[in-house]
């Protein structure tokens, strides 16, 4: 039977800040090893017995989701737009109706985007157990065979101790975060595992669960299913049924209210990534228990994690114990090692504050490329901009700032007004205040070019869009 994935990826990731920030999520970024979270996942369901993935993310992520996929010569199925967040109750919904309408027995591995789970193998063999319980009319969740007394997660309780066999145990009931005391006596147990929010089922049996116990998210999802819009190899659910749907996870919605749910135990190596502690974790420790990354040197240092972002940032620790050190070209965090749950009180004070960096990754990455800010003053800012190989920014002009664009790799081709002229490694055009005009790489390798912006306005909301390949609308990303 082929199985259809669905990857669910629009969160934000706060705990794992400054690396992971609102305009990119943890789960696009490289955390573990070379390929980023997202990545990794799909490279997880890849097989004869897998359908192409479905995805799930929001607006300004659709152009990353299919270039990540792309670029590991992976072709995603259908990739789904929320208009809004609304937790994972809808999104599966969605996802349901979406796979019912070709085929309603279609079997669903609902996932997160930003799981490390290094053992493919055992993975596979656990969802092969889960596929047989679904045959019995289950609707099946993963649990992992907890290791420590963990406070951060969730758990599940089943009904009965695990056999070696691992095949499917019913479930009785779902925990909420416990105390230390409570995990280390769930712990001692054997009846308990973490909740891992990865489920299968099929799609009309999770359909008439949610008829059943959610049935005021239906009517909803129904209608935005039923009115989504395709956009350039997108689906669009359609907003005003979406805004109408309770913002509510699939746990509270459904799970935690059936009596069909069984409980697949997972006996590998998992993590979610839920803090810099569980990164540090999942890093390659030398013998003093000391993790780093990048442009990192640590001296007489333990316990602790030194992570560069940036190959211009030279990050050095001195006697540092207990200590988790990320620096960005923009931001450094520096946090003892058992306040990781707390990076997000961080967000939380820079966005009181005003700060960019709280929301705003330093790089940001576009349909044709990426560009990051190098300088901001107060009347000009200078980039340096990315175009990818046939891609081309919009036909655009703007009402605060004249821009000068000085080629540093290959060629480009610009557009001011009615002249369309060839701009080659070191020569420079000029675009006035107002003047129409766009940028295209028509070369097959990377163009590089340093914009230089004056005005008495710099933000990126100044953009009127004339055409645009990527059909994107106005505003700052579109």
């Amino acid at each position: 039977m082929t199985i259809h994935p669905v990857i669910l990826c629009g969160g934000s990731g706060t705990r794992l800040w400054p690396l992971s920030r609102r305009s990119n999520p943890k789960q696009f970024v490289s955390l573990i090893g070379a390929d980023t979270l997202y990545q990794s996942t799909a490279k997880r369901m890849c097989g004869d017995q897998f359908a192409p993935p479905m995805i799930l993310t929001q607006s300004d992520f659709r152009f990353t989701v299919t270039e990540q996929l792309l670029s590991i010569d992976i072709d995603p199925g259908a990739v789904l737009i929320e208009p809004a967040s609304r937790n994972t109750g809808p999104a599966i919904l969605a996802a349901a109706l979406t796979l019912a309408q070709t085929d309603p027995d279609a079997l669903m591995l609902v996932v997160p985007s930003d799981h490390v789970l290094p053992d493919e193998t055992a993975f596979h063999a656990a969802v092969e157990r889960g596929v047989a319980a679904v045959a019995q009319g289950k609707l099946v969740t993963f649990g992992i065979k907890p290791t420590r007394p963990e406070t951060g997660y969730g758990y599940l309780e089943l009904t009965g101790e695990p056999d070696a066999t691992g095949h499917a145990v019913d479930l009785r009931a779902f925990v909420e975060k416990p105390d230390r005391d409570r995990a280390q006596s769930m712990l001692d147990a054997g009846t308990f595992l973490w909740n891992a929010g990865i489920f299968l089922f099929a799609a009309k049996d999770i359909i008439a669960a949610f008829e059943t116990h959610a049935p005021q998210l239906t009517a909803p999802i129904t209608r935005a299913v039923d009115a989504a819009q395709p956009d350039l190899g997108f689906l669009r659910l359609d907003p005003d049924a979406w805004k109408q749907a309770e913002d509510i996870s699939i746990d509270y919605a459904v799970m935690e209210k059936a009596s069909n749910l069984a409980v697949v135990p997972f006996d590998g190596h998992w993590s979610d990534l839920g803090g810099w502690d569980a990164v540090m974790a999942a890093g390659d420790a030398d013998e003093n228990g000391v993790v780093t990354k990048g442009e990192a040197t640590a001296i007489d240092c333990h316990n602790s994690l030194l992570r560069s972002e940036s190959a211009a940032v030279e990050l050095v620790g001195i006697g540092l114990e207990d200590i988790m050190v990320v620096a960005m070209p923009d931001a450094v965090l520096v946090a003892d090692k058992n306040r990781a749950q707390d990076v997000k009180q961080a967000v939380t004070a820079l966005k009181e504050k005003g700060a960019s960096q709280a929301v705003q990754f330093p790089i940001d990455h576009r349909p044709w490329g990426w560009f990051e800010s190098l300088v901001i003053g107060d009347r000009f800012q200078v980039k340096r901009i990315h175009v990818s190989p046939g891609a081309a920014l919009s036909l655009q002009s703007h009402h605060h700032r004249s821009e000068h664009w000085i080629v540093v790799e290959g060629t480009a081709k610009v557009t001011i007004d009615d002249e369309v002229q060839l701009v080659t490694e070191n020569q420079s055009v000029y675009i006035p205040v107002g003047s129409v005009h766009r940028m295209e790489n028509p070369g097959k390798v990377p163009m590089v070019l340093i914009e230089v912006q004056t005005g008495a306005y710099l933000g990126e909301d100044d953009i009127i869009r004339y055409e645009d390949i990527y059909a994107r609308g106005q505003g700052a990303k579109g």
